[in-house]
C-alpha cells in the first residue's frame, strides 16, 4: 500500500517551492541542451496544473521574476502572463492575476520591489507598479503606481442609471 502511495505522490507532483524555483530560474540560463529545458517545463506545468495556476513559463523562459517571490498560500490560483517583469522580495497572496490587455501586446506589468500584493488583485496592462507599493486584495490596477503607495479598490460608480 506504501508503495502505491509513493508512486501516486510522484505522480501528481504536488507544489514542492524549493524544486519549482530551481527549475523556473533553470529555464532562464542558456542550457546547451533544450531536452532539459523542456523536461523542466514539463515538471513545472505539471504541478501548476495540479494547483490551478500559471506563473508564466515557455522553454525561453517566460515572465521574470528577480528573485523567488513570498507565497504565503503556495501557487494556488495564481496567474501570471509570461510578458510580466516581477521585482525581489514580492509577496503575492492567492488568486492574484498579472495579465496583458490584448492578446497581441507583448509587454506585460513591471512590479517593483518590496511589493504586496493582496488577495484577488487583478494588475493589468503595461503597467509599472514602483517600489515598496501594498496593493490591497480585490483591487485591479491599470495605471502606473508611483513608489511606496498604497492601492485600494476605487469607490463604486453607476455608469447608467434607469429611472424607476
Amino acid at each position: 500500500m506504501k508503495k502505491i502511495e509513493k508512486i501516486f505522490n510522484n505522480y501528481i507532483s504536488h507544489y514542492n517551492d524549493k524544486k519549482y524555483w530551481n527549475m523556473k530560474f533553470k529555464l532562464h540560463k542558456n542550457n546547451k541542451f533544450k531536452i532539459f529545458k523542456y523536461f523542466y517545463l514539463y515538471k513545472i506545468k505539471k504541478m501548476e496544473a495540479y494547483n490551478c495556476a500559471s506563473l508564466g513559463n515557455r522553454v525561453n523562459g517566460g515572465s521574470f521574476f528577480k528573485s523567488k517571490p513570498s507565497l504565503p498560500h503556495g501557487i494556488k490560483g495564481i496567474f501570471i502572463t509570461d510578458h510580466a517583469i516581477i521585482g525581489e522580495k514580492c509577496t503575492i497572496f492567492q488568486q492574484v492575476t498579472i495579465g496583458i490587455k490584448n492578446l497581441n501586446d507583448n509587454v506585460g506589468p513591471e512590479i517593483g520591489d518590496n511589493v504586496i500584493i493582496g488577495a484577488g488583485a487583478k494588475i493589468i496592462g503595461n503597467i509599472k507598479i514602483g517600489n515598496n507599493v501594498k496593493i490591497g486584495a480585490n483591487c485591479v490596477v491599470v495605471d502606473n503606481v508611483p513608489d511606496n503607495s498604497i492601492v485600494v479598490m476605487q469607490k463604486a460608480r453607476c455608469i447608467i442609471k434607469e429611472k424607476l
